[in-house]
C-alpha cells in the first residue's frame, strides 16, 4: 500500500487509473549546432514555420475550448506568434550556428528570464513561454507536443503542473480527477479546478510513485491519495458520481442553518460575464467584485466614463441587492505599468492596492467617481447598492482616509478587506470608524503564515485551516462585535457585516467554521454555492460554534480540518 498527502484544492472523491502527462520535451543538448553544410538562414528559416504551426494548433484547440479555457489558449497562441521569439532563436542559427532547437531553447530561456525579472503578472507568463518553447522544439523535432494523455476510458490524470494550455483542454468527462507533484492552492491549475468543480489535489510529492494503470483512491476534501481501495472508498467515490448526476440547487435567500440563523451566500466576480453567470446560479448578491479587469494589460488607467460604463453593466444584474466593489488592487501577482513600480524587491510587501493611492492619488478618486456614477444607472427592479472596500488595508489612519473619500462621494457603506494581520488585531477600531470588513484569506494566510502564496514548495502552510489564521478571522469578527452599531442595520447582535471573500468560503467544511467564529457572509466561485448552502442547512449555530472552537484549538490546519470532518459526516455522504 502506498499513500500521498498533498494540498485539497478542489473537493470531491473518485476511484479511478492513473496516467500521468507525456514527460517534458528535453532539453537539445548545448552543443547542438546545425548539419555541416547545411544553410544557416534555411535552417533558420524552420523556426518561425513551426512556431506559426504551433499557433494554429493552439488557436484550433481555442475555438472549442469553453470558458477560461478559451482565453489561455487564445493568449498562449498569441505568445506562439510573437516575433520576439523566434526572431531572438533565429539570430543564434544564423550568427552562432546553433541548430534551431537548441537556439529556439534558449531564446526562451532568455525572454522567460527577462519576464521573472519584470515580477509579478509578467513573471507568471514565463511559465506560457517554456510552454510555447517545448511546443516549438517538439515541432522541429517532429514529436508530439506534451500534454493530456488520449484514453478512451475516464482517468486520473497525474503531472508535475500543468501548462496554461494543457489546463485548458481539460475535458471533465475524460479526467475525473487531478493531481499534481508542484503547483499551490493559487495556481493557475488549481484555479481552474475549482471551475470546472473537478476534484483536484497540488503539491502532491511523490505521486509520481505511482505506475500508470494503479488504481486509486482520490479524496480531493483530505487532499490523499492511495492505491488500497477499500469497500468504504467505493461508498465514497458512489456518493460523488450520485452529487455529480443529481448536483445539488440552490434557489437563492441565503444559507439556512437547522436552528433557522440565515446567512448571506454571495459570489466573486471579475467582469459582467461573471455577473450574469452569479445571477443565474441565485446568488444573493456579489460578495467580491475585483475590478482589475478594466487595468490589466493597459499602459494606461481607463477613463471614468469607460469605468462607470463597465461598473453599470456588472451591477445591473443585481437590482436591489448588494454588490461589494473592490478598488483596484494593483502590485504584486497583479503590476500595472502606470501605477506600480516593477523594481520593488518584494512586491507582495510593497506599494500595492490602497498604497498606490499615496502617492497617485487620482487613480484611485477617478475609480471612486466612476463607481459613484454607476450606482446612479437604475435598473429594472431598482438600483443595485454597491459596497465599496479598499484592499491592503494595515491602519486606522488608512480606513479613515478611505471612508473619507467614499463619503465625499456618497458611496456608503465604505469598508475594508482584512488581508494583513493588523487589521484583524484592532478591527474594532477599524469598524469603528467604517461600516463592514471582507476577510481575504488568501492573501491574509500568506501573510499570516510567511509563506508567498505562489509557491508551490510552501502550499502546506498557504491553508486557510491553518489555527493562527481562523484565530484572526475570530478576531475580526470579534472586533465587529466591540465596535457595535445599529441593531436594525447590523442584526440583534449589533455587530458590523463581516465577510469572507478568499477561497475558504466556498469550502463546504470551513464555511461552518468561519459561520461558527462569526462571519455574516460568505463569498464563492457560483458553482461552490448549492454545496455550501446544503452543508450549512445540517448544522445549528452552536454546532458551527462547537466546530470552530475545535478547529482553533487544533495543533496543525491538517488537525482542524478532520476534526471539523469528523464532526460533519454530510461531507462523506455527499462524497466531498
Amino acid at each position: 500500500m502506498s499513500q500521498y498527502t498533498g494540498v485539497a484544492v478542489s473537493p470531491g472523491r473518485v476511484i479511478g487509473t492513473i496516467y500521468s502527462m507525456a514527460p517534458p520535451v528535453a532539453e537539445p543538448p548545448a552543443g547542438d549546432t546545425i548539419p555541416e553544410g547545411a544553410d544557416p538562414a534555411t535552417e533558420a528559416a524552420r523556426i518561425p514555420a513551426a512556431a506559426a504551426t504551433v499557433q494554429a494548433t493552439l488557436s484550433r484547440l481555442a475555438e472549442r475550448a469553453p470558458g477560461e479555457g478559451k482565453k489561455i489558449l487564445e493568449a498562449t497562441a498569441q505568445m506562439a506568434a510573437d516575433p520576439s521569439l523566434s526572431q531572438t532563436a533565429q539570430g543564434l542559427v544564423t550568427s552562432g550556428g546553433k541548430s534551431p532547437e537548441r537556439a529556439v531553447w534558449e531564446a526562451g530561456d532568455q525572454v522567460a528570464a527577462m519576464l521573472e525579472g519584470l515580477g509579478g503578472y509578467m513573471a507568471e507568463r514565463a511559465t506560457d513561454v517554456r510552454d510555447v518553447r517545448a511546443r516549438i522544439v517538439a515541432e522541429l523535432r517532429g514529436e508530439q507536443a506534451p500534454g493530456i494523455p488520449e484514453r478512451d476510458e475516464p482517468f486520473v490524470l497525474t503531472a508535475i503542473d500543468l501548462a496554461p494550455a494543457d489546463t485548458a483542454t481539460l475535458d471533465p468527462t475524460r479526467v475525473i480527477a487531478l493531481i499534481t507533484s508542484d503547483g499551490g492552492p493559487q495556481s493557475h491549475t488549481a484555479i481552474l479546478a475549482r471551475q470546472l468543480g473537478l476534484p483536484a489535489i497540488v503539491a502532491a510529492k511523490g505521486i509520481h510513485e505511482f505506475d500508470d494503470g494503479t488504481e486509486v483512491f482520490v479524496d480531493a476534501g483530505l487532499g490523499t491519495i492511495t492505491d488500497e481501495v477499500t469497500e468504504e472508498h467505493h461508498r465514497f467515490a458512489a456518493a460523488w458520481t450520485e452529487l455529480q448526476e443529481n448536483p445539488l440547487t440552490y434557489e437563492g435567500g441565503g444559507g439556512v442553518l437547522a436552528d433557522g440563523t440565515r446567512v448571506q451566500l454571495l459570489a466573486n466576480i471579475g467582469n459582467a460575464a461573471d455577473a450574469q453567470e452569479a445571477a443565474a446560479a441565485h446568488a444573493d448578491g456579489v460578495g467580491l467584485f475585483r475590478t482589475e479587469f478594466l487595468f490589466l494589460d493597459r499602459d494606461e488607467e481607463p477613463g471614468v466614463e469607460e469605468q462607470a460604463a463597465a461598473y453599470a453593466e456588472v451591477l445591473r444584474h443585481f437590482p436591489g441587492q448588494k454588490v461589494v466593489v473592490r478598488t483596484i488592487d494593483a502590485g504584486a501577482d497583479k503590476p500595472l505599468p502606470f501605477l506600480t513600480d516593477a523594481d520593488e524587491p518584494n512586491p507582495a510587501l510593497g506599494v500595492r492596492a490602497y498604497r498606490t493611492s499615496w502617492e497617485k492619488r487620482s487613480v484611485l478618486t477617478n475609480q471612486l467617481d466612476a463607481i459613484a456614477a454607476a450606482a446612479k444607472t437604475a435598473t429594472p427592479g431598482g438600483a443595485a447598492i454597491p459596497w465599496v472596500m479598499a484592499p491592503m488595508i494595515a491602519t486606522v489612519e488608512e480606513t479613515e482616509d478611505f471612508v473619507a473619500l467614499c463619503t465625499e462621494r456618497g458611496l456608503q457603506p465604505a469598508g475594508i478587506m482584512v488581508e494583513t494581520p493588523s487589521a484583524a488585531l484592532i478591527a474594532d477600531r477599524h469598524l469603528t470608524v467604517c461600516d463592514f470588513a471582507s476577510i481575504g484569506t488568501n492573501d491574509l494566510t500568506q501573510y499570516t503564515m510567511a509563506a508567498d502564496r505562489q509557491l508551490g514548495s510552501l502550499a502546506h502552510l498557504n491553508s486557510p485551516w491553518q489555527p493562527a489564521v481562523l484565530a484572526l478571522v475570530g478576531a475580526t469578527c470579534t472586533g465587529a462585535r466591540t465596535a457595535g452599531g445599529d441593531p436594525q442595520a447590523y442584526g440583534e447582535e449589533a455587530q458590523r457585516p463581516v465577510g469572507v471573500c478568499g477561497e475558504a468560503a466556498g469550502d463546504p467544511g470551513l464555511a461552518v467554521v468561519l459561520v461558527g467564529l462569526g462571519v455574516s457572509s460568505l463569498s464563492m466561485t457560483p458553482r461552490s454555492l448549492p454545496a455550501v448552502a446544503r452543508v450549512l442547512s445540517t448544522v445549528s449555530l452552536e454546532q458551527a460554534k462547537d466546530l470552530a472552537a475545535q478547529a482553533l484549538a487544533a495543533r496543525s490546519a491538517e488537525d482542524a480540518r478532520d476534526a471539523v470532518r469528523a464532526g460533519l459526516p454530510i461531507l462523506g455522504e455527499l462524497g466531498l
